[in-house]
């Protein structure tokens, strides 16, 4: 079983800057790539931003320019740096990973991000 926790979300002004953070731990698997996908209240979830294990990167519409997703560190770890945050941004943040041999991704609980004056 591969568990995914995030961390980082919060209540941030517009214009300011958060960073998520993500690890898959278990036992006997493999990463195939990690990434962020949110969803906005009454809104269809969107993919953010996803690395795969070669390194490719895919950042959805809404993250070019301002958010940029990197490997972390430490196995198995992502992170999502999110910058000049707009209102339009407030969802909850899903990390979800893609492991060899499974079909489906993993996904985590999620993290809250609030955009607000």
């Amino acid at each position: 079983q591969v568990n995914i926790v995030e961390s980082g979300g919060g209540v941030v002004q517009p214009g300011g800057s958060l960073r998520l953070s993500c690890s898959a731990s278990g036992n006997g698997f493999t990463l195939d790539g990690m990434g962020w996908s949110r969803q906005a209240p009454g809104k269809q979830r969107e993919l953010v931003a996803f690395v795969h294990s070669s390194g490719t990167i895919y950042y959805g519409e809404s993250a070019k320019g301002r958010f940029s997703i990197s490997r972390g560190n430490t196995e198995n770890t992502v992170s999502l740096q999110l910058k000049d945050l707009k209102a339009e941004d407030t969802a909850v943040y899903y990390c979800h990973a893609q492991i060899i041999g499974i079909q489906d991704h993993v996904w985590g609980q999620g993290t809250q991000v609030t955009v607000s004056s």
